[in-house]
């Protein structure tokens, strides 16, 4: 009964709020103290008692009460920080502002008028605290800064989110202002051996403390998005900023717990259906707190010195102590346990059991790839970790099973594009397409062929699906997952005769005259397809008798782009042909097999389904940077060219041609991605029209394709294959197989190319993507309590599938 009683009170109290157009005083305690003193109501309770309309209404009609009670709200978190909150009431106090305060800073942030409010100071309050010291407001403290400091205080409050090391009188209370945070880290791991006992009450309100943060924050996304990259989020610099005591101890708390964190547990079916898992609100919380705090400073990104130890802060560095302290992480076994971390959780959703339902799934992967993305950007010397071991398949089976797995729904667009960028990022590194060499022998169900192979296989099988059976917003990707490929192939030993297919079958499809002509970047693809063969062929060709043969099968493919016919007549024919299916690629695949066992088909998005909006990603060359492999294994970057206008002669040195012919920068203008499928690929005739192929622009490129080696291979194995066939009568592959096995193009072909690879490099555009992609995650995963919920959120729009 007393919980109905105290909800009604409160809700008294809110309308008693809404309604009194005169300025209640701050003094007047009676009326503030109802929203915390004498209520037990929940976050969900505080959401459903205190309607948008309300809050909108007091701060149009009222805004000097709107204003007291925010102030009056964080007085009593600044209060309970310095004091420790030793009493249970005190303790409630400082979870009902938390939760009021969660409520209403959306609203204070939507609206223009009101953002500075926070970053103003209030008559009275001394830099120390709220206290009635002779203050003059020189020194006051704007309320977001008491605020965050009071947040970051309470975070290691004994007895209240950490356990007390207080042994005997339980009226002894430790003093909140000498207190050492550094003993106090919530979880054992990077920097920190012992493991606190498990508190479930600890958790919950470390939880509500961390979603005030994640509100704080949020200011971010009621900006529309812009290019300047030097605009930072001023809460986030002030709570990462030297003024934050407690910043190693909560960077450390945040990540140990995330990457300490299992949730199968003890290992009992349904274990999770009988018992609620405190850890895991507080797991999702802190990876989200993590990804937002993560953030570049405006300008060039920060490169670490060579890293000392931690906890030597007089090191340069940026300003940002959360960047700071990731990017001088350096002993191996810390980069172990946040690897094998990540890993344990990414592959969580993965696991199968005979039992359906059996085990905890987790929902927040995305929010770990961010994770991941950021330690890989952030610490060079960790992705050199990753990459050093075939750890590092840990991370790719997981992101392959999730492309694969959200191809078919565009709500999960985003969760494409961050898998697709982690792997461009580990493919610019030799030691990725080493490391995929290693045989597959895992079973992890996937909607794809069954094949006998390594995961290089896998990831070829996988983009191939990706590309013949996902979504047409996923054509923009194509350049990047074909670069992966490139990328990777001079490393590949041997392909099994499945991903082979699937090559042939790409360029078969992206080579038809229609496909070639109808967008003015289209041929790339092709390009980069062709330089995948010609450096399995120059640097693997002894281990890869499955490929060549599929290229000698297909050789009329081949032939027939090196006699793309030019003249407008062809042109206009190719673009008139009239479509069967909207679709960019054949969907009948190269010998499509039957799929895994236990694999569930990818489907679409159900009706209904919210996503967030995200801008456009920047073309390919601006994502990466060429870099050339020498001798000595060491890559040389190439000197960036401009985009030109007029194609180069086909002679340059190291020229290829997959870069943006486009001339207009459009990097500085956002986009969405709706947008930018309207004006990327012409798939539909109207937009065929705006685009008019001239001959001389196919005579361009088509004097580039880098057809030499391949046609050479061809003229010295297709008469060798032929003999054998006629000779022996053989129809049997496996002979001729055999044959290419044991044969040798040593001295027949051109002299091997320089090994090109494409580096991923940020700029201002992917800061952007990342920027809108994190928060639109974060927005659609906090429905209970629903923060930003029908709040005027501009950088992203939320839309209903």
């Amino acid at each position: 009964m007393g919980n109905t009683d105290s909800k009604l009170n409160f809700r008294k109290a809110v309308i008693q709020l809404t309604t009194k157009t005169q300025p209640v005083e701050a003094t007047d305690d009676v009326f503030w103290n109802q929203f915390w003193a004498d209520t037990t109501t929940t976050v969900q309770d505080v959401f459903a008692l205190v309607p948008a309309a309300e809050i909108r209404a007091v701060r149009e009609e009222s805004p000097s009460n709107l204003a007291t009670l925010c102030y009056k709200a964080v007085e009593k978190m600044v209060q309970g920080a310095e004091s420790g909150c030793p009493t249970e009431k005190e303790k409630q106090v400082v979870l009902n502002c938390t939760r009021m305060l969660s409520r209403i800073l959306p609203y204070i942030f939507e609206d223009q008028d009101w953002r500075g409010f926070f970053w103003s100071t209030v008559p009275g309050a001394g830099r120390a605290g709220m206290d009635d010291e002779e203050d003059d407001d020189e020194g006051a403290r704007p309320l977001a800064e008491s605020l965050l400091l009071a947040l970051a205080d309470l975070l290691f409050c004994p007895d209240f989110t950490v356990h007390s090391h207080k042994k005997g009188r339980p009226d002894s209370v430790e003093d909140m202002q000498s207190l050492d945070s550094c003993e106090y880290i919530w979880e054992a791991g990077v920097g920190f051996a012992q493991s606190p006992p498990l508190n479930y009450i600890h958790d919950l309100n470390r939880t509500e403390l961390l979603r005030l943060l994640l509100t704080c924050f949020s200011e971010v996304i009621y900006l529309p998005p812009t290019s300047d990259n030097s605009i930072l989020n001023p809460w986030v610099t002030f709570f990462c900023s030297t003024e934050n005591r407690h910043a190693l101890p909560l960077f450390t708390s945040l990540l140990n717990v995330v990457c300490a964190y299992d949730p199968v547990g003890y290992g009992i079916p349904y274990n999770h259906l009988l018992f609620s898992d405190y850890r895991e609100q507080l797991v999702e919380q802190a990876v989200q707190i993590l990804i937002v705090t993560l953030e570049h400073e405006g300008g060039p990104p920060y490169r670490p010195p060579s890293p000392s130890s931690m906890e030597d802060q007089d090191s340069t560095g940026p300003n940002n102590l959360f960047v700071n302290y990731l990017s001088r992480i350096h002993r191996e076994e810390d980069y172990d346990f946040v690897l094998k971390g990540l890993a344990r959780l990414l592959t969580n959703p993965l696991t199968q059991t005979y039992l359906p339902n059996s085990s905890k799934k987790i929902q927040f992967h995305q929010e770990l790839l961010v994770l991941f993305w950021k330690l890989c950007d952030f610490n060079k010397k960790f992705l050199f970790f990753v990459l050093k071991s075939s750890d590092v398949l840990d991370i790719l089976v997981p992101i392959l099973y999730y492309l694969n797995d959200a191809r078919a729904d565009q709500s999960r667009v985003g969760l494409m594009h961050i898998g697709v960028f982690i792997l461009l990022l580990l493919s610019g590194e030799r030691n990725f397409g080493v490391r995929l060499n290693k045989p597959y022998s895992l079973h992890v169900p996937m909607d794809i062929p069954v094949f006998t192979g390594t995961h290089a296989d896998l990831l070829i099988v996988v983009f191939h699906k990706i590309i013949t059976s996902g979504h047409q917003r996923l054509q923009p990707l194509y350049d990047c997952l074909l670069t992966i490929v490139v990328n990777v192939s001079p490393y590949l030993k041997s392909l099994s005769m499945v991903a082979a297919n699937k090559l042939l079958h790409l360029l078969e499809a992206f080579s038809t005259n229609w496909f070639l002509f109808s967008a003015h970047q289209n041929h790339h693809l092709v390009f980069f397809l062709l330089e995948a063969f010609n450096n399995i062929i120059q640097y693997q060709f002894d281990g890869n008798c499955n490929l060549v043969y599929a290229i000698i099968r297909k050789r009329n493919v081949f032939h027939q782009l090196g006699n793309l016919p030019s003249d407008s007549a062809s042109i206009q024919k190719a673009l008139q042909r009239k479509r069967k299916s909207p679709d960019v690629i054949s969907r009948t695949s190269s010998q499509e097999t039957v799929s895994m066992e236990g694999s569930r088909p990818a489907v679409p998005a159900e009706p209904g389904t919210l996503k967030a909006s995200l801008v456009a990603i920047p073309a390919i060359d601006k994502l990466t940077e060429k870099s050339q492999v020498s001798e000595d294994g060491t890559m040389v970057p190439l000197p960036q060219i401009e985009s030109p206008q007029i194609p180069e002669p086909s002679g340059a040195a190291g020229a290829s041609d997959t870069e943006s012919i486009s001339g207009k920068d459009t990097e500085d203008v956002f986009y969405t991605e709706a947008e930018m499928a309207r004006r990327r690929l012409s798939t539909t005739s109207s937009t065929v029209s705006h685009w008019n192929p001239k001959p001389d622009w196919v005579l361009s490129w088509k004097s580039k394709l880098p057809l030499q080696t391949i046609m050479r291979l061809l003229q010295v194995l297709v008469p060798q294959v032929e003999k054998i066939c006629i000779d022996k009568g053989l129809t049997d592959e496996s002979e001729i197989l055999k044959f290419l096995q044991h044969g040798t193009l040593v001295g027949l072909l051109p002299v091997p190319h320089p090994i090109l690879i494409r580096k991923y490099q940020a700029n201002a555009g992917t800061a952007m993507w990342f920027r809108t992609y994190m928060w639109g995650v974060i927005y659609l995963r906090n429905v209970d309590p629903p923060i930003w919920y029908d709040t005027d959120v501009r950088l992203f729009e939320i839309q209903r599938m």
